[in-house]
């Protein structure tokens, strides 16, 4: 039997829309139809890890993401996975804590970037993740470069995907916003831009978006369909 999922999730959509991918894209993995890895999924309230991020306190939301942690390992998963790139500022103070082992989401962007053949990557996210370390550690260590969006980009985007996405709100001026901001990448030298918030691919991918997307959301789920397969007892 495959592996049990944990999800330690933060906002819906974007946890939504994990767990959707590893339901959805299991089967061909398996070789049965409906077939997927048993998932169980915890999130508390988006409210208390904003209020934690606004105020920059880094122990908070590791608290909340080892609650989460807890309470996963107790119903029986096998590993985590946090479908959120923002709140992975506390997973330094989180993995040594952790009652089970973890993925890292900007790893597995990283690790996909190396294999794709990209070297330098256009960044998106919310303001928190824009201005942390968190992907600009892990590129760095693949021997990768990344660009940031300008403060008024990066503040735009953040005001879309708190105000919008986070509530499902898609909205045409979004889409041409993010195209504006990736075209400006381009220009820059970037061969891919990274999707490092877990709503965005709600409205940009491949298809409209000016550069190869890396869609933090989906690669993080499809490493965790192949842990949960590969590592099967």
């Amino acid at each position: 039997m495959p592996q049990h999922i944990g999800i330690v999730g933060c906002s819906a959509e974007g946890a939504a829309l994990c767990y959707r991918t590893i339901c959805t894209e299991a089967p061909a993995l398996l070789g049965r139809a409906h077939a997927h890895p048993e998932v169980s999924l915890h999130t508390p309230s988006l409210a208390d890890y904003t209020a934690c991020l606004e105020v920059g306190d880094l122990e908070g939301v590791a608290a909340l993401m080892l609650a989460s942690a807890e309470k996963l390992a107790k119903i029986g998963a096998d590993f985590l996975i946090c479908p959120d790139n923002t709140i992975h500022q506390a997973f330094d103070l989180v993995a040594p804590r952790a009652p089970l082992p973890w993925l890292h989401i900007a790893e597995v962007v990283a690790d996909e970037a190396v294999q794709r053949g990209y070297g330098h990557l256009g960044l998106t996210g919310t303001g928190w993740l824009v201005d942390s370390t968190v992907y600009p550690e892990k590129l760095a260590a693949q021997g990768l470069e990344v660009q940031r969006p300008s403060d008024a980009e990066r503040d735009e985007i953040d005001r879309i995907i708190m105000e919008e996405l986070v509530y499902g709100q898609f909205k045409p001026e979004a889409v041409a916003y993010f195209q504006e901001v990736m075209n400006g990448m381009k220009q820059a030298g970037c061969d891919a831009v990274v999707l490092g918030c877990t709503e965005i691919p709600l409205i940009m991918n491949d298809a409209n978006a000016p550069l190869p997307t890396l869609d933090s959301t989906r690669l993080l789920a499809r490493a965790a369909l192949r842990r949960a397969i590969e590592e099967a007892g």
